[in-house]
């Protein structure tokens, strides 16, 4: 069942709570884009936005699946307040922009779910900024080094979700190349299971996964890495400043996860952003990883009523061209990164 639309007076008590009781709001807009929560954007009755984030199976496009509420499993879907606030005092900790927070309601006080008013920023995401100008791109994408610098500096003795390290807990597994290729091997079964491709390349496939993961030395010290940084989860504020958003899935983890995702998702663009001493060898084992899970993720997604099902679909097949591309006979190049 597609996710609905929260009523404008659902939101009314928490728009005036979070930006003052002589507003009034006039209009609540789902803002496109968001898979997981219900994302929208408040206008009050003098013009003042801002932005809602509400967590409800109702507002989420995912099939469930067993373990999403694994906290312990740091690929687990980040879902909830308690994630997203974790998340928004460590990277402001860090000096990283996020929105500004304006109210959190975790007890029911104005909606039955988790809800969270944040700070509207205005304008393009970074994705669009690069595409339409990608001069005034460059300082923004300068910054945003400034600020993955800062996250992989600020390490942590154990891996997993920032809410559940920062508590004092610790995540299932033993290594973060261990709980890659266990991902990485479920996500290579479901894409068997959907396209012959893959099913026919399946061994091969898992046969290169087991040989990389054994390349992997052990590790010791772990990273603050958004998980998801796409330029579309960045946007730019009006002093040209990178903000990140959905970062409830932040994480301690291999650097190496963040930046295999960065290069995927910014191809030519990446340059800026890349970094000398990263490990090549969890760079080719996470770079497999990545396109079985954005071959198998999306085909999950449109088991659903997700709308842009085309957009779906094309990322799906991309990434299972280049996932075969990497286990092909032709293939003999290393992964690299800024180089």
């Amino acid at each position: 069942m597609a996710p609905g639309t929260v009523a404008r007076d659902q939101l009314a008590g928490a728009a005036r709570a979070a930006l003052g009781a002589g507003r009034r709001l006039e209009g609540a807009e789902r803002v496109a884009g968001g898979s997981k929560k219900g994302v929208y954007r408040l206008t009050m009755d003098d013009a003042t936005t801002a932005i809602a984030y509400v967590w409800d199976d109702t507002e989420n496009y995912w099939p469930s699946a067993e373990g999403d509420d694994d906290l312990t499993d740091p690929f687990s879907p980040g879902l909830g307040l308690d994630l997203f606030e974790a998340a928004h005092t460590r990277l402001d900790g860090l000096g990283v922009r996020v929105p500004a927070i304006r109210l959190l309601d975790r007890d029911g006080t104005h909606h039955p779910a988790d809800l969270a008013i944040v700070e509207d920023v205005p304008g393009e995401n970074l994705e669009k900024l690069l595409a339409r100008d990608p001069r005034t791109a460059a300082p923004v994408m300068a910054r945003l080094a400034e600020a993955l610098e800062a996250m992989r500096h600020h390490r942590a003795p154990t891996y997993g979700k920032v809410a559940v390290v920062d508590a004092g807990g610790t995540s299932r597994g033993t290594s973060c190349e261990e709980v890659v290729l266990e991902r990485a091997l479920r996500d290579l079964t479901e894409a068997a299971s959907r396209d012959p491709r893959i099913a026919t390349a399946r061994d091969r496939l898992e046969e290169r996964l087991h040989v990389l993961a054994e390349q992997v030395q052990p590790r010791t010290q772990y990273s603050v890495v958004h998980g998801e940084l796409g330029p579309d989860h960045v946007q730019v504020d009006a002093d040209g400043n990178p903000v990140l958003i959905d970062i409830e899935g932040l994480m301690y983890f291999d650097v190496e996860w963040e930046h295999v995702f960065l290069r995927i998702r910014l191809n030519d663009e990446y340059g800026p952003l890349a970094v000398s001493g990263l490990d090549e060898n969890r760079l080719a084992l996470y770079t497999l990883a990545q396109r079985l899970s954005l071959t198998a993720g999306p085909l999950r997604l449109l088991d659903g009523d997700f709308p842009d099902r085309a957009f779906m679909k094309s990322i799906s097949e991309h990434n299972l061209k280049e996932a075969l591309a990497l286990v092909s006979v032709q293939y003999r190049a290393p992964y690299s990164v800024g180089r």
